[in-house]
């Protein structure tokens, strides 16, 4: 059984216990259980703590061997990409199933304590926004169509950001909604791309915002991977009040933005 452990409190827990011991090969090895055990179906796949594990979907504590991806069945995956953030102790998942009478798009970020000799053999937090049938521009076969079209290689050394501007730069897109000035703090690529569910824009810094709400959008919690210039932050999209638990995944080529990813739920009562 999930602990119901508050989901910000879960992981501040965990942020002290990043170490370098984590590498790229680990977190990326761990990010792919999860995959195995979303495509079987199991649990099995997956080493997760023994005491203190903890499970949020949607921005809320629940049941993992009871969540919506494992009572769904073993799914089949149309598409599957990983990052990992050797800092945090940390990778971001996003995955595609168009199958079945429920497709999902789907964003995950896992997290690892410090303490045994493998860090990143044991998952403490398996955090994940899942999408479905009337999310925001829901459309899962458009949404891989849009995302198999994209280069997610390695960035070139000298065309890298630094992990604080990665930073910086997701912040300031999600601040775009209640603070005038964040849209002129980002550079845009001038054939970037943007996939907000399934609705695409390109060039991407078309039709943002420049303030306007009250609320900012909270619950922040970060991936952030230089080597693909990605940062993925996971939070509660509270400027617009019809909005729910989302992901914004960005990618950065140069310091200019080169693709933004959307994974947004709706409120529902």
């Amino acid at each position: 059984m999930t602990r119901a452990v508050p989901l910000l409190a879960a992981i501040a827990a965990l942020l002290p216990l990043a170490s370098a011991s984590c590498t790229r090969e680990g977190l990326l090895a761990a990010a792919q259980t999860y995959i195995s055990a979303i495509t079987t179906g199991s649990l099995s796949p997956l080493h997760l703590a023994t005491t203190n594990f903890t499970y949020h979907e949607n921005n809320k504590a629940a049941d993992l061997a009871k969540s919506a991806l494992f009572t769904s069945g073993p799914l089949k995956l149309d598409l599957s990409r990983s990052t990992a953030d050797t800092v945090a102790c940390a990778s971001y998942t996003i995955f595609i199933s168009t199958a079945g009478t429920k497709p999902y798009v789907v964003s995950t970020q896992i997290r690892h304590p410090e303490g045994t000799d493998d860090v990143t053999g044991t998952i403490s937090l398996i955090d994940t926004i899942v999408a479905t049938k009337g999310d925001l521009f829901f459309d899962a076969t458009k949404t891989l169509t849009l995302l198999k079209a994209e280069n997610w290689g390695v960035v070139p050394e000298g065309n890298r950001t630094s992990r604080a501007e990665l930073k910086r730069i997701g912040d300031a897109y999600l601040d775009m909604w209640t603070d005038a000035k964040a849209y002129a703090t980002i550079e845009w690529w001038g054939d970037c791309e943007r996939v907000e569910g399934s609705q695409f824009t390109k060039p991407c810094g078309v039709g943002l915002p420049k303030g306007g709400s009250a609320k900012s959008n909270g619950m922040r919690r970060y991936v952030i991977d230089e080597t693909v210039g990605s940062v993925d932050i996971l939070c509660s999209f509270d400027s617009i009040s019809s909005i729910g638990p989302d992901s914004h995944e960005t990618r950065v080529e140069g310091g200019k933005i080169k693709y933004v990813h959307t994974v947004t739920t709706m409120n529902r009562k």
